[in-house]
């Protein structure tokens, strides 16, 4: 038995006694990978969602060292941390685009799980969980904005608070519990709701929703990092202006994930159908999806129903999205006809885009799935092999340290740009180099599957073998023919049988002379 003579001391021995006390609790759970190829960035979307949750959490929980939950004092303590707290820009970009980038990610990843099918994997219960957290999350981003309590912020509450009382029965009830009688402390409850009441509704849901193991990959984790701040960089975000009861609103619109349903409200259509009823049902046509699929395949062109609906909702989204954010810039006209839509229009649009939007992804379909028959049939008198980019060990160390030269260059470049007060620059470039990193990393583990690779070994030389001398058949002083290597061996073969093998005489060596008659037994001694 070999006995290591080697010993952790120190700080490595503190990193793997730390490790192996984490590896026994429920960080057994999360795994963080580096694998040795490129994954589609669409399967780790799930995982980039929750990622962008912790980033939330920690950058919230930096706000709440300055921000005060009152009503005439929210909007003050926001200018505050955005002028004057160190880094407090930063923070609070960081929060804001964060919560962009999660409702974002959470509706990617629901239909990229729809048009994969993969709620067909016995997974109904991810599925509805799914659904229901991406809802929570609009609510929380939603919660998130009006705690400024700024004139979008008051647009927002009060579209909110209608909406709600709207509801049969348990509607003035619910309003009260999230407004508050009289609206005078909305914004702490809608802080308690943001910091405490629906994170712990998502916690919740994402413990049922995730599998049994979440796999961090460490290259996607630092691109939407980098993304995040470069987002922050380019917009930064602004503080708007501060309500005052007694000013006249200004014309504002709310969130991009809210404006396909403030175009429903602008048609002063009854509140109840169009920013609840509505929502409520295509939420839950979302959830019943797994349970109405009945194809057997995965493949969205496999399953042209169901992809067609998908297509036509989401043209929807987008057509009512438009409208939401659309509104005429002449001024002359007055306010009330500015902000309203014309009903009759915007149903006629949207009704008509139901069988048309279906017709069209239908027929589309067919014609994918059509022309993937005919390339499977092509196939054999196609290209046979599809050209790649492979890059040289010398090329991926060249890039490597080109990399490394570009990091420096940018961090210098946001040091400089925070020391001469360039808050959005220098945010932007910090998210350059996280984006540079994770092309590092991505770089790095390229190379690493490039070595797995052996090259191929080198050709072996083939030596031509001589035909073999025959005895007593070619004269002397002559060289035979040169002859292929067949040949000598077919010639081989046929003069082997004609040649006379010696014979051995018995017992004795005597010559061919003696007497036939002549045997051993003849012989005696003296």
């Amino acid at each position: 038995m070999a006995v290591s003579l080697h010993r952790r001391t120190g700080a490595v021995a503190f990193f793997y006694w730390l490790w192996d006390g984490l590896d026994r609790t429920i960080f057994t759970a999360i795994k963080f990978s580096f694998p040795a190829r490129f994954v589609s960035p669409f399967g780790f979307l799930g995982m980039l969602t929750f990622v962008v949750f912790v980033i939330l959490g920690i950058s919230g929980a930096l706000l709440m060292f300055y921000y005060q939950p009152m009503l005439d004092r929210a909007w003050d303590s926001v200018k505050f941390i955005n002028d004057e707290v160190p880094f407090g820009f930063h923070i609070r970009n960081i929060h804001y685009h964060g919560s962009n980038a999660m409702v974002l990610l959470a509706i990617l990843h629901m239909y990229y799980q729809y048009f994969s099918g993969r709620y067909k994997i016995r997974n109904e219960i991810l599925w509805a969980t799914g659904v229901i957290l991406g809802t929570v999350t609009i609510l929380e981003a939603f919660t998130g904005y009006d705690v400024i309590f700024s004139e979008r912020a008051e647009l927002a509450i009060s579209i909110a608070a209608s909406l709600t009382t709207s509801i049969p029965i348990a509607g003035p009830t619910i309003r009260d519990a999230m407004f508050g009688s009289g609206f005078s402390d909305f914004v702490l409850r809608f802080y308690a709701q943001h910091v405490f009441l629906l994170p712990l509704v998502m916690l919740g849901l994402m413990a049922v929703h995730f599998p049994r193991f979440l796999v961090f990959d460490v290259p996607m984790v630092m691109a939407i990092g980098g993304a995040i701040l470069v987002t922050g960089g380019v917009f930064p975000i602004d503080l708007g202006f501060k309500f005052e009861p007694t000013v006249p609103p200004g014309i504002t619109v709310p969130e991009w994930y809210l404006t396909g349903l403030y175009a429903f409200l602008r048609t002063q259509y009854d509140k109840f159908v169009t920013g609840v009823l509505w929502p409520g049902l295509f939420i839950a046509s979302f959830l019943l999806i797994p349970f109405i699929d009945r194809y057997k395949k995965f493949s969205w062109k496999d399953r042209p129903i169901i992809t067609a609906f998908g297509i036509t909702g989401i043209a929807q989204i987008m057509v009512t999205t438009y409208w939401g954010f659309y509104i005429p810039s002449d001024t002359t006209i007055p306010l009330v006809e500015r902000l309203v839509i014309d009903p009759v229009f915007l149903y006629t649009v949207m009704i008509l885009l139901v069988p048309l939007g279906f017709g069209f992804s239908y027929m589309m379909i067919k014609l994918a799935k059509e022309s993937e028959r005919k390339a499977k049939l092509a196939k054999d008198k196609g290209p046979k092999k599809v050209a790649t980019i492979n890059l040289s060990q010398k090329w991926i160390n060249w890039l490597i340290v080109a990399l490394l030269a570009f990091q420096v260059f940018l961090n210098i470049a946001a040091y400089n740009a925070a020391l001469t007060g360039m808050k959005n620059i220098s945010l932007f470039f910090i998210g350059i180099i996280l984006i540079v990193f994770a092309g590092f990393f991505h770089l790095y583990r390229y190379g690493l599957n490039q070595a797995k690779n052996a090259p191929p070994p080198p050709p072996v030389p083939v030596h031509e073998e001589k035909p073999q001398e025959l005895p007593q058949s070619v004269p002397s002083g002559k060289l035979p023919e040169e002859k292929s290597i067949d040949d000598s061996k077919k010639e081989t073969k046929e003069i082997a049988p004609q040649i006379t093998p010696p014979k051995v005489q018995a017992d004795l060596g005597v010559g061919t002379n003696t007497i036939p008659d002549l045997g051993s037994s003849d012989l005696k001694k003296p």
